[in-house]
């Protein structure tokens, strides 16, 4: 199958730079939203990553500074200085799906505060990599209005990661990406195995040892609703997510209000079995 993890900028050859300290900045998705719970604790592809460098290195520490909700010029003020601090020699980027939401969303203007981002890092001597968004109006109908922000977006989060050497992990593109089973109950974040792929995907563009790029293989076949079945799972999604999301967006709140990141400091991983 083809590679669909794309890097840009000089490359390492595989397997030549160890990674000690990695830092993961950005909003719900990197904060493990979908992939448990906050109960028993969330996971995420980053964790997920970050579990895969550990096996590499002795010493491996990672740090989380990702809060949900959060949109992009807000993980750049108040992420970024705290990541450079830490001296990461590697650090992930993902942001932006909060900004393309909301109704004054300008793609340059988001792209903008990634780039700023990516700069800072790389000018620090660190590895970044980030990722392409999945159509999600491929799942959600309700939500066609945004394939053209999503989009346009991937296109400036591209050339921006070519200006700075930036890996780019193109999760947008496979068709898995936007199979339901791919996508948490509020079809909004990942599920634990999107969760995954996501992992390998980034894991697959680092070119770390034993990647591949079977994280893009469809899944096996599944039946899906259609019809008056379709219509009634939108209906019953737009009023179990979407609505509390429009009545936070209309009361000025975030689902980030009050919250900080869950892994501040550079801290030895604890595999999970």
């Amino acid at each position: 199958m083809p590679n669909t993890a794309e890097q840009t900028g000089p490359i390492e050859p595989a397997g030549q730079r160890p990674y000690l300290r990695y830092v993961a900045l950005g909003d719900s998705q990197t904060e493990g939203v979908g992939d448990g719970d906050d109960t028993t604790g969330l996971r995420g592809w980053a964790d997920r990553l970050a579990e895969k460098l550990a096996a590499l290195e002795p010493g491996f520490q990672y740090a989380n500074l990702a809060v949900r909700g959060r949109l992009a010029g807000q993980v750049r003020a108040e992420q970024l200085g705290p990541a450079l601090e830490l001296k990461p020699d590697l650090a992930t980027v993902v942001a932006g799906v909060n900004d393309l939401l909301r109704p004054g969303f300008e793609a340059a203007r988001t792209a903008a505060e990634l780039e700023e981002m990516f700069a800072a890092l790389t000018a620090a001597g660190a590895r970044v990599a980030t990722v392409t968004f999945p159509d999600i109006t491929r799942i959600v109908s309700l939500a066609k209005p945004l394939r053209p922000r999503i989009l346009e977006i991937n296109d400036h989060i591209r050339a921006a990661a070519a200006r700075h050497g930036v890996v780019v992990a193109e999760t947008g593109l496979p068709e898995a990406s936007t199979d339901p089973r791919m996508w948490a109950a509020d079809r909004l974040h990942a599920s634990p195995l999107g969760h995954r792929c996501i992992a390998d995907a980034v894991a697959e563009a680092l070119s770390l040892p034993g990647s591949d790029g079977s994280w893009a293989d469809p899944l096996p076949p599944q039946p899906l609703p259609a019809g008056l079945r379709a219509t009634a799972a939108d209906l019953r999604w737009a009023a179990g997510f979407l609505g509390p999301w429009l009545g936070r967006r209309l009361r000025g709140r975030s689902s980030g209000d009050g919250r900080s990141a869950r892994r501040p400091a550079l801290t030895p991983v604890v595999p999970v079995g």
